[in-house]
């Protein structure tokens, strides 16, 4: 039976925006992780079949095939290609996908996932700005107007109808979101994340947590809309970073000598109402748990980003999961969401935690623009 091994797996640290990494030059950011993966694993790197990579705002710095200019950057063979993909928020979770696919398919043997997305370089909403500015219509046609109307459609009004439909008061989103810096305080304290961090221009640990705040301090900060519950204490941080994952077929553990340390269990889709936008990674969960024979008590870590309170709140309420279980390490609203590069962060941090804690099964989930999410389910070995 053909299986996907994961068999490395590196990110840099998540930097604050306008912090120590903004000054990297984005295909240099992405370029980090690729290099130190290919150190770590010893692999020959032109034997890698394909480099897929998640970025979103693929605008200015971050266009021209970014996959193929951070390889080559690297100093890595001009002989391996690259391409880059969107899907939004989940996009190197996405790029994983395809790699494992690549290689269960049977056509690939080595297939190098990766994220980027310098926020501080390239604002998020740059591509759509930009459209705005030279006249261009927005990504919403005709057909969508029909469908859905003329009706906001934003990340921040879908996190919002969340806590209206789950009843999420500020005060639980603040309790969480303080959760959140404090288990990631603790693991950074802890040299949690020492081992699966590349150091870059001096950046050594993730520069989000805030070990300080409290609730005082959350409760005192301006809503994101009048009428809301968010704050920017209950949201990700915008961010910069990277990273990457090296998936290999059986062969490729035996012909390059490699020690396969998680088998990828399945890896699934969904949609969801595109209106609340953040919702899919309850249905999404769903359906993996089914397609792998598991319930979420056989799961040990999980891993679902924070792009604000309610999405990890509503999951784990549906879910009837364990909170200790979930995100033990603290998630984006403290250490951060580097848009494009944060699937293959948390699958990094996913394997890391399984093998410092023993845990057999982990999952890995996160909302996506459109309404959209993917599940991917590892089995360490």
């Amino acid at each position: 039976m053909t299986e996907a091994y994961i068999v490395g797996a590196v990110r840099t640290p998540v930097g604050r925006r306008k912090g120590g990494l903004s000054t990297v030059h984005p295909a240099d950011l992405a370029a980090h992780p690729l290099k130190a993966l290919i150190e770590r694993t010893g692999v020959d790197p032109a034997a890698v079949d394909d480099v897929i990579m998640g970025c979103v705002s693929q605008f200015g710095p971050q266009t021209m095939d970014i996959a193929r200019t951070a390889w080559l950057s690297a100093g890595l063979p001009e002989s391996v290609p690259g391409v880059t993909i969107d899907r939004q928020c989940g996009s190197s979770q996405q790029a994983i996908h395809f790699a494992a696919q690549g290689v269960l398919s049977g056509t690939q043997d080595l297939v190098l996932a990766a994220g980027v997305e310098s926020m501080s370089v390239v604002p998020m909403g740059s591509t759509v700005t930009a459209a705005l500015e030279a006249g261009l219509p927005l990504p919403y046609g005709e057909g969508w107007a029909e469908r859905y109307g003329t009706q906001e459609i934003s990340q921040f009004r879908g996190a919002e109808l969340m806590c209206e439909k789950w009843g999420f008061s500020r005060d639980e989103l603040e309790r969480y979101a303080y959760e959140s810096h404090q288990r990631a305080a603790k693991a950074v304290a802890g040299g949690h994340f020492a081992d699966q961090i590349a150091p870059l221009a001096g950046v050594t640990d993730d520069e989000g947590p805030r070990s300080d705040t409290t609730l005082e301090k959350m409760a005192g900060l301006k809503l994101l809309r009048e009428d809301g519950r968010l704050t920017a204490a209950t949201s990700s941080q915008v961010s910069d970073g990277a990273a990457a994952v090296l998936i290999a077929s059986g062969q490729a553990v035996r012909d390059h000598g490699l020690a396969p340390r998680a088998r990828v269990v399945t890896l699934t889709l969904a949609g969801d109402d595109p209106v609340y936008m953040l919702t899919a990674p309850i249905p999404a969960t769903r359906k993996a748990l089914k397609r792998a024979g598991l319930t979420i008590d056989d799961i040990d870590v999980v891993e679902i980003n924070e792009a604000f309170a309610p999405v990890p709140l509503a999951w784990l309420k549906e879910l009837d999961a364990d909170p200790a279980k979930t995100n033990p390490n603290g998630g984006a609203i403290a250490l951060g969401h580097p848009l494009g590069a944060t699937g293959a962060v948390l699958m990094t941090k996913l394997l890391h935690e399984l093998e410092r804690t023993g845990g057999r099964y982990g999952l890995q989930t996160m909302c996506e623009g459109g309404g959209q999410a993917n599940v991917t389910i590892i089995e360490r070995l």
